[in-house]
């Protein structure tokens, strides 16, 4: 499948397990790896870093495969679940970053074509999390102010 503004294909990159089941490798029970997940979320890590940490110090490969749980389940059963979901708030950053660069260089026309599609992207997927119900109604994204 194509990219959203670009003609280019997707990245390769590695597969997904194809078993959905613990490895026996895998040494921590599901109550501990649930444990390090509520631990470092209190740390202030994101869900995606938390990941990472528990694949590259724990040797968890995924998650959902010890637990049967995904991250963001754990975190919203412990009430640690952020109130903006991550890939929202990565969107938000980037066009705050964008905003304040195009407030130096005022003619970066290249940029503000980049700014146009990041704010496309972020009224989508508040269209879809205001669906879904992870977003409240009222919620805004105001283009002049970032998020409210």
């Amino acid at each position: 499948m194509a990219r959203l503004h670009t003609h280019s294909r997707g990245k390769s990159r590695s597969k997904r397990p194809a078993k959905k089941t613990k490895p026996a490798w895998v040494k921590l029970s599901a109550e501990e790896v649930e444990e390090l997940v509520i631990k470092l979320a209190k740390e202030g890590y994101p869900p995606s870093m938390i990941g990472m940490i528990l694949r590259d110090r724990y040797g968890v490969p995924l998650v959902k495969m010890v637990t049967g749980k995904k991250i963001t389940q754990i975190l919203r059963e412990a009430g640690l679940e952020p109130e903006i979901p991550e890939d929202l708030a990565n969107l938000l950053e980037r066009a705050r970053r964008v905003k304040k660069h195009l407030s130096v260089h005022k003619k970066d026309t290249a940029n503000k074509r980049a700014l146009q599609l990041i704010e496309a992207k972020i009224h989508r997927l508040v269209k879809y999390y205001k669906r879904i119900g992870r977003l409240p109604e009222d919620w805004d994204y105001r283009v002049a102010l970032g998020a409210v």
